[in-house]
């Protein structure tokens, strides 16, 4: 009796301490407001104004769960499954899939670093868009980053991807990824074509000493059309089907670098990204992203910001867009905040003749391309609410 009770006992420790060492964890993020926007396509074809619901602005709303098992000696298990969703209707973000933003399983060791197998953001995402622009460092969001967010700062999410990100050594970070094609051609692929695999690869470094920081990516994806669920693969077809162009992206190339100071209650941010797009046939098409921009934190739970961003597109065609965002921000609390935000864009050139149009946070009809509504240039305000938990 006495040995069964202590069996008991000793299997009841060691379950107890293998639940110490694991955790699962339910997170999310709902963001929902009221926008304003002029100069948008009415049932015509013409230029209107509309006042419209819209989430997902500051961030994109999102649901998960996070787990880690201490597999002992530093070494640890992972895995992260993330679902984005739009909250004014409940259905599915990211083309419907179940976990679209993120969903990977690895492992990580204390002193080294993570490698990580599943759907995950590229370098270009991780180091320039989270950390060195308007978009990532304010709740101007998805309305700050630049035109269909063609060079990755948002929405570069791989698919097969195998990732590495190293640990903080002395300031320094890095990674590497392989996102494996799993096929060898696609729906979209050009007739003749015997390869339209969409492989892709991605890089980035970080290195931060006190209140400065610097990063660099480089991010590679072949047909990336075939790349889904992604936010603009339809509208890459798009680009360069004049002057000999297929109108199929053979490869999308972008890589970048920022900066940023904080200096008590300022922080300043710096970045350029250079993104080429490559068709079958036809010339390429360079798109160039210049990007300035500031907060300040008045109160600990009061900041207002500011950012512009001018950028060109160059190649077939020539287009130049002209950027500005300013916010202001309140949290009610440490989960949940109140904001609001005004962008205006400006936008000149042609494209297949006609004038390139301003399309603030568009990133569904067509890159580069006129949005239908006539206007070079256009107005956007929002109100919103933005809840963690």
């Amino acid at each position: 009796m006495k040995n069964k009770i202590l069996t008991t006992a000793i299997l009841t420790t060691f379950a107890g301490a293998a639940h110490a060492q694991s955790s699962v964890t339910l997170y999310g993020l709902i963001d929902a407001g009221v926008n304003y926007i002029n100069h948008v396509q009415d049932a015509s074809k013409g230029s209107s104004k509309a006042f419209t619901f819209g989430d997902g602005v500051a961030q994109g709303s999102r649901w998960g769960l996070r787990g880690s098992e201490d597999l002992g000696g530093g070494l640890k298990a992972i895995f992260v499954l993330e679902s984005g969703f739009n909250v004014g209707n409940g259905t599915a973000g990211q083309g419907g899939a179940m976990f679209g933003r993120q969903a990977f399983v690895g492992l990580t060791k204390n002193d080294i670093g993570s490698l990580t197998f599943g759907r995950q953001y590229s370098f270009s995402t991780d180091v320039l868009g989270g950390q060195y622009s308007t978009g990532g460092n304010t709740v101007s969001g998805n309305w700050a980053f630049h035109v269909n967010d063609v060079d990755q700062l948002t929405s570069s999410r791989i698919n097969n991807a195998v990732k590495f990100q190293s640990v903080n050594f002395s300031g320094f970070t890095f990674g590497g990824l392989y996102g494996f094609s799993n096929t060898t051609s696609f729906a979209g692929a050009p007739a003749g074509t015997t390869t339209a695999s969409s492989r892709a690869y991605s890089f980035g470094a970080n290195y931060a000493y006190g209140p400065f920081s610097l990063g660099g990516a480089y991010t590679d994806i072949t047909y990336p059309a075939a790349a889904s669920p992604t936010s603009f693969s339809t509208s890459l077809a798009n680009v360069n089907t004049t002057g000999g162009g297929t109108g199929v992206i053979r490869d999308l190339r972008s890589f970048g670098f920022g900066g940023r100071y904080v200096f008590g209650p300022a922080t300043m941010w710096l970045l350029w990204t250079n993104t080429r797009f490559a068709p079958v046939t036809g010339s390429s098409t360079l798109y160039n992203a210049y990007e300035v921009g500031g907060k300040y934190a008045f109160t600990p739970a009061f900041t207002a910001a500011v950012g512009y961003t001018y950028s060109r597109a160059s190649g077939l065609f020539t287009a130049h867009w002209n950027q500005v965002n300013a916010s202001a921000d309140y949290a009610l609390s440490k989960r949940t905040d109140v904001y609001a935000l005004v962008a205006y864009e400006d936008a000149s050139g042609t494209y297949k003749g006609a004038p390139v149009q301003a399309q603030i946070g568009d990133s569904s009809s067509s890159i580069f391309a006129p949005s239908g509504s006539g206007s070079q240039n256009q107005v956007a305000l929002r109100v919103g609410i933005r809840h963690k938990f």
